[in-house]
């Protein structure tokens, strides 16, 4: 079965094209800074990879220029449409409607359109990668993957918040948690080598969207992220958590709109708040010139990870491994290393030398000293998408 991956991301669409049930990966293909003029496209192919800087403004331009490549007489893997039998779609909400992965139709889509509010950076990116899908790939069936998904076990005193009871009952209010796809995927592959018959594990998604879930035998107990894709860590545009009185005081003292306060925790708060830049590795090169703000920035980011690293270890009672995933969990050794520093109280102890190690495979950069592996696994939430979507159709 040809299979088609879509990864609408808030600021990027990640695709891949994959044979299933085998897994071979037909080309890869990622499409960064949408909405800038400068945005980058990148198509892997056999080996071969091309990449251009072009003007991206929106989910659509970048949605018709991933079509045009897939058929391209030189790039491509496809000549024609019908070519593709399924198209496997990242959703980031699906609140309490789903739990599991569908297939697409006008009342799921309708679903994802009304749950935007709660993620309103990913899913209207998410529905557009469907529409533009189901119009350019006709014959081909739509399935939604949801990134809630994987947080479904979590235990109510994780996910029910402390507000009156009705809210949870009669209007679905709870943490849901999101990045679930790839909390799944990585989870796995540290589960199959440990070669464990019980584990305890935290998983550390850093991208433009981060998160963290504890992890025990498999499932997930507990996860940064909430109701909406916000709070918790420091983000690239999102504030994290904040104390909700800021959001009264902004409202009711500074005379803001509530439309004005969600724009500036979704869009102008995070590294891009306390910075003026949203890309990790401008901040990392600012911070190695002396930028005040950006190294106050990484201090931050990381001391946050830090709480979260000890209250996980906490709810858990132990650990067997830290696992750092996504963009910048996979390729900045700074926040890995500021991240693990002074937390050999807990038995995580960082090697210096294994962590300035450039690799796309799963590897260990722990100290021999450290009671816990800390490990760099590369995340493939398209393979992932790709496996729930056959299994669904066969």
């Amino acid at each position: 079965m040809n299979i088609l991956v879509i990864n609408a991301g808030s600021s990027s669409i990640k695709y891949q094209s994959i044979d299933m049930p085998s897994g071979f990966i037909k080309c890869i293909g990622l499409l960064e800074r949408i909405g800038f003029s400068d945005a980058i496209f990148t198509h892997e192919k056999e080996g071969s990879k091309h990449q251009e800087i072009i003007a991206i403004l929106n989910h659509e331009e970048g949605m018709k220029k991933i079509a045009a490549t897939l058929m391209n007489s030189q790039l491509g893997v496809i000549s024609k449409v019908e070519e593709i039998d399924a198209v496997g779609h990242r959703v980031v909400h699906g609140g309490s409607r789903f739990t599991k992965t569908v297939l697409i139709n006008d009342a799921v889509k309708q679903n994802i359109k009304e749950l935007s509010d709660l993620a309103p950076l990913h899913n209207p990116a998410n529905l557009t990668g469907i529409e533009i899908s189901e119009a350019v790939f006709s014959t081909a069936k739509q399935i939604a993957v949801f990134d809630t998904a994987f947080h479904q076990t979590m235990p109510q005193e994780a996910y029910q918040y402390a507000i009156p009871h009705k809210f949870l009952t009669d209007e679905k209010i709870r943490a849901y948690g999101f990045h679930g796809t790839s909390h799944k995927y990585v989870s796995e592959k540290a589960i199959e080598y440990l070669q464990k018959s019980t584990s305890k594990i935290i998983t550390i998604h850093l991208g433009n969207g981060c998160s963290m879930s504890a992890i025990k035998d498999g499932k997930c107990i507990d996860t940064s992220l909430g109701f909406g894709p916000m709070n918790g860590l420091v983000m690239g545009t999102r504030s994290g958590d904040v104390d909700q009185s800021i959001i009264f005081y902004m409202h009711n003292s500074l005379g803001m709109s509530m439309k004005e306060i969600n724009t500036v925790l979704q869009k102008e708060s995070g590294l891009k708040g306390l910075t003026g830049f949203s890309d990790l590795r401008e901040i990392e090169k600012a911070a190695n010139e002396g930028h005040k703000d950006c190294i106050n920035a990484l201090k931050l980011t990381t001391y946050r990870i830090k709480k979260y690293v000890g209250s996980y270890t906490a709810i858990l009672n132990g650990l067997d491994a830290l696992v750092f995933t996504a963009g910048i969990g996979e390729n900045s050794e700074t926040i890995r290393k500021m991240v693990c520093e002074n937390l050999d109280c807990i038995g995580i102890q960082i090697d210096i030398n294994k962590n300035s190690i450039k690799s796309k495979e799963l590897r260990e950069i722990q100290d021999e000293a450290s009671n816990v592996k800390i490990l760099v696994i590369p995340t493939n939430e398209e393979i992932e998408i790709a496996k729930q979507t056959y299994l669904l159709l066969n």
